[in-house]
């Protein structure tokens, strides 16, 4: 891990009630003398029920504003006066931006565009020192790259390919932050992840998805083969990777953030089976592999993902702490632990249903 700096920063989280978001905020609070600043809109996968480990703690703040709202932005960054942007806000999932793009569109590229000029205005507002350590950190998705073979991995200099609305509009937001870099000189930081999972991920996710079906009975839908690759990340390991890119981290410069753990989708829900049949075994004996199903794949389903994260560990000097099999283990026993978080997701906002094949 890397060191905290030896005076507290001042970080303003977007999307800081996210499932990333919030694991950063948390994160923060417990470990740095940061203060910290979440601003988050509380759309459908936003929830303060993920920041009550920091609820009343003096270092920490929240604000409910839209991130397209530049006069709300505004307010709030000259309130709070940051030293570091971590923008996380964004829609996030694939199978919803294949049903209704035009809301990705508007809160990565119009969001991003306005968190920008905010953070610009902000910047040129201040002087020597306070100015120079300014950070804008922009946190980003390997899907940008599109689709790997079954050799090969994506490095900060790999070409753009984004294969659905999602990615797409991921990729029009790290240009749009290295533009401000290289046209207004923002001090920008771009940091590209793979699949992120843990506790508080929302449900509409494969991991929790499919502990929340196993656990009611009901079949455990994979998309065509289970062929899919996908590199894992904890997400622990995540925010501590982003807390050393801006303390850190060259302006400018572009991080890959990777788990070092490619697993098939098949093979990612068949362990959570066996992890429940070790856990929480069914009733009648027989193992939750039996519930799994195959279901037609998802338009313009990506091969596979898999991160190159040395410039990170020989710049930064961070690594992934967990392995898959220790990091699936310790989220699904917390989706065990916190049947009321997730219930509670499912009665107000998703119950599950499939997403990701209307045509537009």
């Amino acid at each position: 891990m890397s060191p905290t700096p030896s005076s507290p920063q001042r970080v303003l989280v977007t999307g800081g009630a996210g499932f990333i978001g919030s694991a950063l905020v948390r994160h923060l609070i417990a470990s740095t003398g940061h203060e910290v600043l979440t601003l988050d809109k509380l759309t459908y996968a936003g929830s303060l029920t993920s920041l009550r480990e920091v609820e009343g703690n003096p270092r920490h703040r929240f604000v409910q504003a839209d991130i397209c709202d530049l006069k709300a932005v505004t307010a709030t960054i000259q309130s709070f006066q940051p030293t570091v942007i971590a923008h996380l806000a964004a829609e996030s999932h694939v199978d919803r931006s294949i049903d209704g793009p035009g809301e990705f569109i508007q809160t990565n590229l119009v969001g991003t565009f306005v968190m920008l000029q905010a953070a610009l205005a902000h910047w040129r507002s201040l002087a020597g020192a306070a100015q120079a350590g300014f950070r804008f950190h922009h946190i980003s998705t390997d899907e940008v790259f599109g689709s790997l073979g079954d050799e090969g991995y994506f490095t900060e200099t790999t070409a753009y390919d984004p294969r659905s609305p999602y990615s797409a509009s991921k990729a029009g937001s790290d240009h749009l932050v290295r533009a401000w870099h290289h046209t207004y000189d923002l001090p920008t930081l771009v940091t590209n992840c793979s699949n992120n999972y843990g506790p508080y991920h929302f449900p509409e996710k494969l991991i929790p998805l499919m502990i929340i079906k196993a656990l009611a009975g009901e079949m455990l839908p994979v998309y065509g083969t289970g062929d899919n690759v996908r590199d894992w990340l904890y997400v622990e390991d995540h925010v501590r990777a982003l807390q050393a890119v801006f303390e850190r981290g060259v302006p400018g410069e572009t991080y890959n953030i990777g788990g070092h753990n490619e697993v098939r989708n098949l093979t990612v829900v068949e362990t959570i089976c066996e992890l429940l049949d070790e856990i929480r075994p069914r009733a009648d004996g027989v193992s939750y592999r039996s519930q799994i199903g195959f279901v037609t794949d998802r338009p313009g389903h990506d091969h596979r993902y898999a991160i190159d994260a040395v410039k990170i560990r020989d710049a930064l000097g961070w690594t992934p702490r967990e392995t898959f099999a220790s990091g699936l283990r310790r989220t699904v026993t917390w989706y065990l632990a916190n049947e009321g978080w997730w219930r509670t997701i499912q009665a107000r906002s998703y119950g599950g249903q499939r997403l990701g094949l209307k045509v537009v």
